[in-house]
């Protein structure tokens, strides 16, 4: 289970709309309980760094996984996983985001089949999944439950 903070859930929104038609993506922070509960709370945007069509692939640059681990130390939390969003298609992992995937790592997706109007909540285009790498390599995803940070 991964929980995400309503902020968080909020920048990853507005991160994947501001970036559609291209592809979004940064990294998740947070604590991992004993039972393997992730609790997401904060959140780093990266440049997509993907040479050519970004709309449907995005890459990060080696300075910016560099720049995560630090954020991690320097807070004392977890790099607990990846976002990128999949514009016009859905929140499911593709085969080449399988291939690139590493353990451990929670893999959140949004999905944003068209820009909504101004009320982005409300938009019943946009939909958040996420998903970890199993032992055989395949995807399986994580039930997502939503929090507000006190």
């Amino acid at each position: 289970m991964i929980i995400i903070d309503q902020r968080i859930r909020q920048l990853l929104i507005e991160d994947a709309v501001s970036t559609f038609p291209n592809e979004c993506c940064g990294f998740l922070f947070g604590i991992e309980e004993h039972d393997g509960t992730r609790k997401i709370i904060d959140l780093l945007v990266v440049d997509n760094s993907k040479e050519g069509d970004q709309t449907r692939r995005f890459e990060i640059s080696p300075l910016d996984y560099l720049t995560a681990e630090q954020h991690a130390l320097d807070h004392d939390w977890t790099l607990l996983g990846i976002y990128h969003s999949h514009p016009k298609h859905p929140a499911i992992p593709s085969e080449h985001d399988r291939k690139a995937a590493q353990p451990f790592f929670s893999y959140v997706i949004v999905s944003v089949l068209e820009v909504p109007g101004k009320n982005v909540q409300e938009s019943n285009t946009i939909n958040i999944r996420s998903w970890l790498l199993n032992e055989e390599e395949q995807f399986e995803e994580e039930t997502i439950v939503d929090y507000q940070l006190s």
